[in-house]
């Protein structure tokens, strides 16, 4: 049964990604997409589907980080504030993509969805950032920050512009324009 449950899970996640990534006439936006629809696609029934998920867009939070984690590392085998620059570049390319116009659409249903904000805030946002400000804080043990910084607070400003750019699209999401920010909140964050 368990190995059943797993390969259902596995395509309702696939489907879901599938709806949302055809940009032909028969693709989906975040706001089009249903739990009916996802279901034919997956070829379960919606019961299963609210077996694991509250919504749809509980289900496009699992489908966007089922690949989004492993292609934004935080890694822990380098000096911190390379780690982060790794980060935060692959982070923009990322969502430079398709996987940005999926991410824009989910913080655009969330405004006015306080339970898919919570959602959202829990499954992705909560999570990665105390990953980023853990790596925040060992940039400071290592004396790559400023010791007086608040490290939640580090984490926003180094990922508002990347989401900045995300929504507005008032800039290039790319490893260069995202090292010449990163360089320039660093050098207001650099240890003296």
């Amino acid at each position: 049964m368990a190995v059943r449950s797993e390969e259902s899970r596995r395509s309702i996640l696939e489907a879901t990604m599938k709806l949302l990534e055809d940009s032909g006439p028969n693709g989906f936006t975040v706001q089009k997409l249903s739990i009916e629809r996802i279901a034919r696609e997956a070829g379960v029934s919606k019961t299963t589907i609210y077996r694991w998920w509250s919504s749809k867009v509980a289900v496009v939070i699992d489908t966007f980080l089922d690949n989004h984690v492993a292609r934004t590392p935080v890694r822990q085998d380098v000096p911190a504030i390379d780690a982060l620059r790794e980060h935060m570049a692959s982070l923009a390319e990322v969502y430079a993509g398709n996987e940005g116009r999926l991410v824009a659409q989910l913080i655009g249903e969330c405004q006015q969805d306080e339970v898919a904000m919570a959602e959202f805030k829990k499954h992705f946002w909560t999570p990665r950032a105390l990953v980023v400000t853990s790596l925040v804080e060992r940039a400071i043990s290592e004396g790559s920050m400023r010791k007086d910084l608040d490290a939640p607070v580090v984490t926003e400003l180094l990922y508002a512009p990347i989401y900045f750019r995300l929504l507005f699209q008032s800039g290039p999401l790319d490893a260069k324009a995202t090292d010449s920010i990163m360089q320039a909140a660093l050098e207001g964050l650099a240890a003296r």
